[in-house]
């Protein structure tokens, strides 16, 4: 499923994420932490890979167009958990 979210509610999520939840992200999804990372903004394409991000300037730090959702949707998932 592709979804469109802007740069910064992206970065938001990913900064309000306990600690450890990008290892907890890549183990359950079999992907390399560092790719993980760059599906928030990172740019280590070399441990990781590119996860289907897409990035196009404009406001609130530009819209990030996402291929898939699975990361973002556990993300989310674990941020529900937290609060709990």
């Amino acid at each position: 499923m592709t979804k469109t979210i802007t740069f910064n509610e992206l970065r938001r999520i990913k900064d309000a994420l306990p600690s450890g939840s990008m290892a907890k992200i890549a183990e359950e999804l079999g992907l390399e932490k560092e790719s993980v990372k760059n599906y928030f903004g990172g740019h280590n394409y070399k441990d990781g890979r590119s996860v289907g991000v897409h990035i196009e300037p404009g406001p609130d730090g530009g819209l990030v167009m996402l291929d898939d959702t699975q990361i973002l949707d556990i993300a989310v998932r674990i941020l529900d958990e937290h609060k709990s």
